[in-house]
């Protein structure tokens, strides 16, 4: 692979530095949780279609709901950390204070670790409301196919929504199914050896860690483990400060207050946040790096056209009108950015720049989800189709605004969006 120049800012050791940095942010705490934060609330509404037009199909690519922390290794690893700053007698009222908070956690995650909470219930419940009381004809004239990945938070996801239907109208005909035969569409990070192959080859570390070894501050967790600490290295010190915040931005998703003023700055925190995000755009989007993040998604983009055009073809009702999809972050992120969605989809060497255009708690917060809903004009029968990004329209073509346009507009530049060199399959 060919290098790249990576240019970045002076570098900016200290938190006051990157207070003063023009780079720098000030998001909210509950916005620097990244993609561990719980589903942003939308406001319930009625159907929005145009008289015109009649909406016939939704095709649905969502996200698992908010969930306990993925594993236990970063709370591990941070309370041996604070047990060890306790043995050195170095640990300070702070790191007291966070060495209890990762005890409980601890304990109220035990044998629930990455699993669906009730908070992520609410999230699919309320987002599958908000889609029927919109499009209530597609629901109660056709039928609805749901299918999840095989990982449990997935399939509690399918279940919470497709529950949700039943609840509102028990005469809408749903089929579900999960497992690894839909890994190519909802887990392609796994199946990709393209994307292994990526992965493998560090391609993309570099820049992340002369991001990280500029940009990232230890200030917050020297103030838990005291200054008398000893790392070994500062790239230990970094790597402890980045677990902190994982633990503690993982907080809201399972239902706990995120206190993050007791832990961090507003600058310390935005530095910390910025670090995670630059590694998900890396691992996850298209980038002057690599295309292959994005790429992966092909055929599940090859997939949303081949269904979305079908149901233009279909007579009566004997096609599925609502397909729904349940996978991951690493779902959602390389399909956005492979549609070259507005803030989704963000290319340059200056990856100092990435926080300020490609934010990951707008594109695939907790219950994250896209779609695109197919409509037929009452007149001239012609169809059109319009794009939701987290239930919120977004223009699908680029250099313009337009939120609903012709299918075969949009199909030709999906289909154009899709590498030459993947095989997809019809």
């Amino acid at each position: 692979m060919k290098r790249l120049t990576i240019f970045f800012a002076a570098a900016m050791v200290s938190a006051g530095l990157w207070a003063s940095d023009p780079m720098s942010t000030n998001y909210s705490a509950l916005q620097c949780c990244g993609t561990m934060m719980p589903y942003p609330a939308v406001a319930a509404a009625g159907n929005s279609t145009p008289d015109s037009l009649t909406a016939v199909m939704i095709n649905h690519v969502g996200r698992h709901g908010s969930r306990y922390a993925a594993s236990a290794t970063h709370c591990t690893t941070l309370r041996e950390a604070l047990l060890g700053a306790e043995a050195q007698k170095t640990i300070t009222a702070t790191g007291r204070k966070l060495l209890a908070l990762t005890d409980y956690v601890m304990s109220v995650s035990a044998n629930r670790w990455g699993a669906l909470d009730s908070l992520g219930e609410a999230e699919q419940r309320a987002i599958a409301t908000r889609m029927f009381d919109r499009y209530t004809d597609v629901f109660t004239k056709g039928r609805v196919e749901a299918v999840s990945s095989y990982s449990p938070r997935c399939m509690m996801s399918m279940y919470a929504f497709t529950h949700q239907l039943a609840r509102l109208d028990n005469h809408v005909e749903v089929t579900t199914g999960s497992g690894r035969r839909y890994s190519a569409l909802l887990r392609p990070f796994d199946v990709s050896t393209d994307y292994q192959d990526f992965r493998k080859s560090n391609a993309w570390r570099p820049a992340y860690d002369q991001y990280v070894a500029s940009v990232c501050p230890t200030t917050a967790i020297r103030r838990a483990v005291g200054e008398g600490y000893e790392f070994e290295t500062e790239a230990d010190a970094r790597e402890l400060a980045m677990t902190e915040y994982y633990v503690l931005a993982s907080l809201e998703a399972m239902g706990l207050e995120f206190d993050s003023k007791s832990y961090f700055t507003a600058d310390e925190l935005n530095a910390l946040w910025s670090c995670f995000n630059l590694r998900e755009y890396l691992q996850r989007s298209a980038s002057t790096i690599s295309s292959t993040p994005a790429d992966i998604a092909a055929e599940l983009l090859q997939e949303l056209i081949s269904t979305t055009d079908a149901a233009t073809k279909a007579k009566g009702a004997d096609y599925a009108s609502v397909i729904l999809r349940f996978g991951h972050a690493e779902t959602l992120l390389p399909l956005l950015s492979l549609l070259r969605l507005p803030g989704c989809y963000y290319l340059t060497n200056y990856f100092d720049t990435v926080g300020l255009h490609w934010r990951n708690f707008e594109i695939a917060p907790m219950s994250a989800n896209t779609q695109l809903i197919l409509y037929r004009a009452k007149g001239s029968g012609r169809h059109y189709v319009s794009l939701l990004l987290n239930e919120q329209p977004v223009a699908l073509i680029p250099n313009s605004d337009e939120v609903i346009v012709a299918w075969d507009t949009a199909r030709t530049f999906m289909e154009r969006c899709i590498p030459l060199y993947a095989s997809v399959s019809e």
